[in-house]
């Protein structure tokens, strides 16, 4: 009778326990996430943009090493810090925003070193076509907001995107590279 007490007590404990791991959910903090994109021009200078409108949330089970992630950027705020610029790249030749306003990266593969994220490999949609892409983490971690008083997740990831896998070839017969690097910087608040 005693070893089944125990025993109950232990499966309901390793229970208790599995229930608390279930995964959170977060939502992207705006103000602290950003994607930058840099492409070589003509080897002379990097050419750097960002989109300032984005929005997503992630699902996040650190005790399970498992994550899910949705984020999307309007195409229509992509800034340069050139006005004309940004014209171009929101135009045809690139973005083609009218068209395509949303680039959506989507996520439900996490891979950890230790606790942390360690990369990330999900599927890109740029230009209505999709394709797989993996986000190295450079850095990873949760901490206690003290101005938010809720957890914080979050870190720079990084990775190379061929561009005219997505159908934007602009430049590329004037020798403008292929290969784009993403710079994603994400912090997700505990809902």
């Amino acid at each position: 009778m005693r070893k089944s007490l125990f025993a109950l007590a232990a499966a309901a404990a390793l229970t208790a326990g599995v229930a608390h791991a279930a995964p959170a959910t977060y939502a992207i903090d705006p103000a602290h996430t950003f994607v930058t994109f840099e492409i070589s021009h003509f080897g002379a200078s990097v050419n750097r943009g960002r989109f300032d409108k984005k929005e997503g949330s992630v699902q996040f089970d650190r005790a399970g090493k498992a994550g899910k992630v949705e984020i999307s950027f309007d195409a229509t705020s992509v800034n340069t810090g050139t006005a004309a610029f940004d014209k171009h790249l929101q135009g045809p030749d690139f973005f083609d925003a009218a068209k395509h306003p949303t680039i959506k990266f989507t996520s439900d593969k996490f891979s950890f070193n230790g606790d942390n994220v360690s990369e990330v490999t999900g599927q890109l949609t740029l230009l209505g076509k999709t394709a797989p892409v993996t986000l190295k983490a450079n850095q990873f971690t949760c901490y206690q907001s003290p101005m938010l008083k809720r957890e914080v997740c979050g870190g720079d990831f990084e990775t190379i995107i061929d561009r005219s896998v997505f159908g934007m070839n602009y430049g590329i017969e004037w020798g403008f590279p292929k290969n784009v690097r993403l710079l994603v910087q994400v912090e997700a608040v505990k809902q």
